[in-house]
């Protein structure tokens, strides 16, 4: 049976626009395994109301983290097999740092006036199903997640402050050549692609996309995996 992924729809030539579905979008290209992806605008019906999640084999799996750990189990999956236990922790903090990283990608298209007319623009360009209206719902359902988990409550320069610290990290943890833990990807890779390939792809001048382009190593990253899942051809159909 085919694995279905639910996830947000795409934006600026990538898969999915927010880095958790493209992470996973990413790992079941690099393994192989086939899929159908659906793109959601509306995350209500998705497991603690959260995309991306995936159907497989009747069973509904929500958090990548455990949508990858399911689908490795599941299907006797070996992408990770050769990594070390301090390899497996280093990938936990880059996981939990990608984890902070979030809110301030998100930050940077909902909530800093800046930047937001450009990217909902480009939302009703590219999707002409969307409204100004419910829109402005998201932006005010989205302002409202950004003060109860914090960043909502700095002033942008702080804001990409944090951001750029967790990228500076990143760029300083991938090698300049090959993949993060050797000549191939593993898991990993995919999880730092979904989110730096939703920054280097996203046609507006954030410092978060400035601060990529000036390391080599992170844009090299993102588009060695960039071209391996976007013509890998075992993958799954869009809808």
């Amino acid at each position: 049976m085919t694995i279905a992924l639910y996830s947000y729809p795409t934006l600026f030539g990538v898969a999915d626009n927010n880095g958790y579905g493209l992470k996973i979008f990413a790992f079941l290209r690099l393994v192989g395994l086939p899929f159908v992806h659906e793109h959601l605008f509306d995350a209500s019906g998705a497991p603690r109301g959260q995309l991306p999640y995936i159907v497989d084999g009747g069973e509904t799996v929500g958090d990548s983290e455990t949508i990858i750990a399911h689908l490795t189990r599941r299907h006797g999956l070996t992408i990770d097999r050769a990594l070390s236990e301090k390899q497996r922790a280093q990938n936990l903090l880059v996981t939990r740092l990608l984890d902070d990283l979030y809110w301030v990608m998100s930050y940077s298209r909902w909530k800093d006036d800046r930047y937001w007319p450009a990217f909902r623009a480009a939302l009703l360009r590219e999707h002409p199903s969307l409204t100004e209206e419910g829109l402005a719902k998201a932006r005010e359902f989205n302002f409202q997640r950004y003060f109860y988990q914090g960043i909502g409550r700095y002033e942008p320069d702080a804001a990409y402050e944090r951001g750029l610290a967790d990228l500076g990290v990143l760029a300083d943890f991938i090698p300049d050549g090959g993949f993060t833990h050797g000549a191939e990807p593993t898991s990993v890779d995919a999880g730092i692609y979904g989110f730096i390939a939703n920054i280097h792809f996203f046609d507006i001048d954030t410092p978060l996309k400035n601060f990529v382009a000036s390391r080599p190593n992170l844009v090299a990253h993102c588009l060695a995996i960039h071209e391996r899942v976007m013509h890998k051809q075992s993958g799954g159909a869009s809808r």
